[in-house]
């Protein structure tokens, strides 16, 4: 279980623990002790929490219901991702995918893709992994591996995202079928590992799990010549010298999976506010903000020669040397001006 700060914060923390194997009162009981060791460290005008592995938003909730009690008063803003009935924001639950989504949507523009030519494979198959595939397919992407940490599937015909989905939520494992309503039928497909999805010969590999999945040792089977981080640091820092050696295209997490932030901003922002906004209007501002974003990394990554996770982390440091020197440098007092 981990929870990691936006808006006002930027780290993470969380407690290391399979919650597959806790009940759900013991869940509760661990996300509550969770928030009192922490709560002299967060707060709306402090650090928020947000949720990332293994956190939902039944369990934010039970979070930000603690901290309430601990403070005794009403605090929304002190945690994002609830449930919307104890204000959480439309669309947080898809923005991780959603963003990612429109990454690659901006980035096939400029490479000329027609989706319906592009095999698509993916490693992870939760709540990000979910909305970025069924975007996909719905723009004609061709899905045509999926893994969760049971194991995967594999099928050159591509896959019914939503009837993949649907099934996990009732088996909690991805199987490959295809469903009429509540009649589901197998699909021909051949059962492979998360390392096997990895080093599949297609166009588009997405990392959705967990970090460090492609290192040294697989990266020089890595045939996907495009890789879209939606996991956080999924490809290990010496593994992307060897994917950049072979030509590959990486577009990084710290781009690519900040749609869940932006919204969980959002959120923050409608909790202090006391203003729910439309679900359109939250896609319409995550979309303005992601797009403006990829187009200023794309153009550093292009125009200076730099791999686009150099061009992303140029940018961010070039921001915090313009808030610096907004103070007044030392070439500025020296001058007198």
């Amino acid at each position: 279980m981990c929870c990691c700060g936006t808006a006002l914060g930027g780290a993470k923390g969380g407690v290391e623990v399979d919650p597959k194997g806790l009940s759900p009162m013991e869940l509760e009981r661990l996300s509550r002790a969770y928030v009192r060791a922490m709560a002299d460290f967060i707060g709306p005008d402090v650090d928020i929490p947000a949720p990332d592995v293994y956190t939902n938003a039944r369990i934010m909730g039970w979070m930000m219901d603690e901290y309430e009690i601990i403070q005794r008063q009403r605090a929304p803003a002190v945690i994002t991702g609830k449930p919307i009935s104890l204000g959480g924001s439309l669309g947080r639950d898809e923005a991780t995918g959603r963003g990612a989504y429109l990454c690659i949507r901006e980035m096939a523009d400029r490479l000329g893709w027609v989706p319906s030519e592009i095999r698509v494979a993916i490693q992870g198959f939760g709540n990000a992994g979910y909305h970025v595939a069924r975007l996909l397919q719905e723009d004609g992407y061709r899905i045509v591996a999926i893994s969760d940490s049971k194991g995967g599937i594999y099928s050159e015909g591509g896959f019914d995202i939503e009837s993949v989905w649907t099934q996990k939520i009732k088996a909690r494992q991805v199987q490959a079928v295809y469903c009429e309503h509540t009649v589901c039928e197998l699909i021909e497909h051949k059962k492979i590992t998360n390392e096997e999805l990895l080093e599949l010969d297609v166009d588009l590999l997405i990392p959705a799990a967990l970090e460090g999945a492609i290192t040294t040792q697989n990266a020089p089977n890595i045939k996907a010549t495009h890789i879209v981080e939606v996991a956080n640091g999924p490809v290990l820092c010496e593994a992307e010298k060897i994917l950049l050696e072979n030509d590959k295209l990486i577009l990084p997490d710290v781009l690519v999976n900040s749609g869940g932030v932006i919204v969980s901003y959002f959120e923050w922002v409608q909790n202090r506010s006391g203003y729910a906004w439309s679900l359109e209007e939250i896609r319409g501002r995550l979309e303005e903000m992601i797009v403006k974003a990829f187009n200023e990394v794309w153009h550093t990554s292009m125009h200076e020669e730099r791999g686009l996770r150099d061009a992303a982390y140029t940018l961010a440091l070039r921001r915090i040397g313009d808030a610096v020197a907004a103070h007044g440098t030392r070439e500025y007092f020296k001058n007198g001006q």
